[in-house]
């Protein structure tokens, strides 16, 4: 059962992040530019660091896997591989449709029905 987690959805629109640790959500809207795939590990550090948690293998991280932005898609993703491989933390993705908001109901909902893929290797782009 996923209970920790780092989420990641930058598709190129709406770009966010969010934490969920002892039972507390937070979420952090992303800004849209081309600067933005270049911060995503400062905004990650600087978000996980503002809520006083500190990523381990404790932690899921779930990754939305588009269709979306190439660009967007691929640092994300990377910048997720990156934090499994150091962490062992768990990795899933999900489609862009099937979280319409991103809200702590929503994504436990995924959890809870198994929607989460734990193979995140194939992209899917607009």
């Amino acid at each position: 059962m996923i209970n920790n987690f780092l989420i990641i959805s930058c598709t190129g629109k709406n770009n966010s992040i969010g934490l969920k640790t002892n039972h507390k959500f937070f979420t952090e809207k992303l800004q849209n530019n081309i600067n933005s795939n270049n911060l995503l590990v400062s905004n990650i550090l600087r978000f996980t660091n503002k809520h006083k948690v500190e990523l381990s293998n404790k932690y899921s991280i779930i990754v939305n896997i588009g269709p979306g932005s190439f660009s967007s898609l691929r640092i994300s993703l990377s910048v997720a591989k990156g934090i499994q491989t150091v962490h062992g933390s768990k990795l899933y993705g999900y489609k862009n449709e099937q979280l319409s908001e991103l809200k702590l109901e929503n994504i436990e909902i995924l959890i809870k029905n198994n929607q989460l893929k734990d193979k995140v290797v194939n992209l899917v782009y607009q």
